[in-house]
């Protein structure tokens, strides 16, 4: 099964700023010098292949093949062996991003990332989470440029100067681990990279302010006031979750300042995400017909990081790496 159509071999690559290209003309230095400016997009949804197959051994959650799925049954709270399973699927999730990284550059399709990751996935006798979770259709969501979250892989191609976030959760063992990154294209522009890399440092500076004992509002509190130092946008209605047993268990943790909202205690054996949406302008959202892709509204680019950590008795541990 291919996933992008039969003429994608003979495409050429885009040039930014083109008719063809999926981002706007910028006038600014060249990308890569200082002062240089993100374009605003013009992304248009793609062709969506069909779904790629998974072996029958491998087991389903329980959500697959159903329009919903029935969450919120278990809790955020597990022991040992729960925290040991919730591990190996989050490692499994950082490993696929690690392989999907490697083929990150221009010319290539969302829908070849998804596949490459997808084949990883399933050669480990695991589930990609995101296939069949309410009907989504792919086995990772990649989110360009202007694209907040939940984009669809499909038939776009990767221009020199765009950003990407991947976002990859594994199912293994009855556990999710939930994990997203945003990457740079070849060479981008200086306000692209700064706004990846203090998105990546507002989620470091996040983990770091989990101890036991704290509300959930102090995660968003503290993403809040470093990102305004930029002046950049924290978008408040996609959120991070609970995870482990449920791909989303019910507990909300944004990534603004909530107080006195929020206010669930932190306590050891603890699990869910924290994955921090910044914008580069306003936090206003529309989405696309297909039910899933989000982009703010004034098409200026967005940034995201993900990690699955664990409440420990002093702090945080980082699920979803490969260390």
């Amino acid at each position: 099964m291919t996933s992008t159509p039969p003429n994608l071999a003979s495409r050429s690559l885009i040039e930014p700023g083109s008719p063809n290209s999926h981002n706007h003309p910028v006038d600014s230095p060249p990308r890569g010098e200082p002062g240089s400016l993100a374009p605003r997009g013009r992304l248009a949804p793609g062709y969506v292949a069909p779904q790629l197959p998974v072996p029958d051994h491998i087991e389903r959650p329980d959500y697959v093949g159903k329009k919903e799925a029935i969450e919120g049954l278990y809790g955020d709270v597990y022991d040992a062996e729960g925290i040991a399973k919730i591990r190996a699927a989050s490692r499994l999730a950082a490993e696929a991003m690690n392989r999907v990284e490697q083929h990150i550059q221009p010319g290539i399709t969302t829908a070849e990332l998804d596949r490459i990751g997808h084949e990883f996935i399933i050669s480990q006798d695991a589930w990609p989470s995101t296939l069949g979770y309410k009907e989504y259709p792919k086995s990772m969501t990649t989110s360009l440029n202007e694209v907040i979250c939940h984009g669809i892989p499909d038939d776009t191609m990767l221009e020199d100067g765009d950003i990407i976030n991947i976002d990859i959760t594994v199912y293994k063992d009855g556990h999710h681990g939930d994990h997203n990154k945003t990457f740079v294209v070849g060479t981008v522009d200086e306000e692209s990279k700064l706004l990846v890399e203090r998105t990546e440092k507002a989620l470091e500076r996040a983990i770091k302010a989990v101890k036991p004992g704290r509300e959930i509002n102090v995660i968003g509190r503290v993403i809040e006031t470093y990102a305004k130092r930029f002046g950049y946008g924290v978008v408040e209605d996609f959120v991070g979750h609970g995870v482990g047993r449920e791909f989303h268990s019910g507990l909300i943790v944004p990534h603004y300042d909530t107080a006195p909202r929020h206010n669930e205690v932190m306590v050891p054996g603890m699990v869910f995400t924290i994955e921090p949406m910044l914008t580069l302008g306003d936090i206003a959202w529309e989405m696309w017909s297909d039910g899933w892709t989000v982009v703010t509204k004034d098409r200026k680019r967005s940034a995201q990081f993900e990690h699955t950590i664990v409440v420990t008795d002093d702090g945080a541990d980082i699920l979803t790496t490969v260390d």
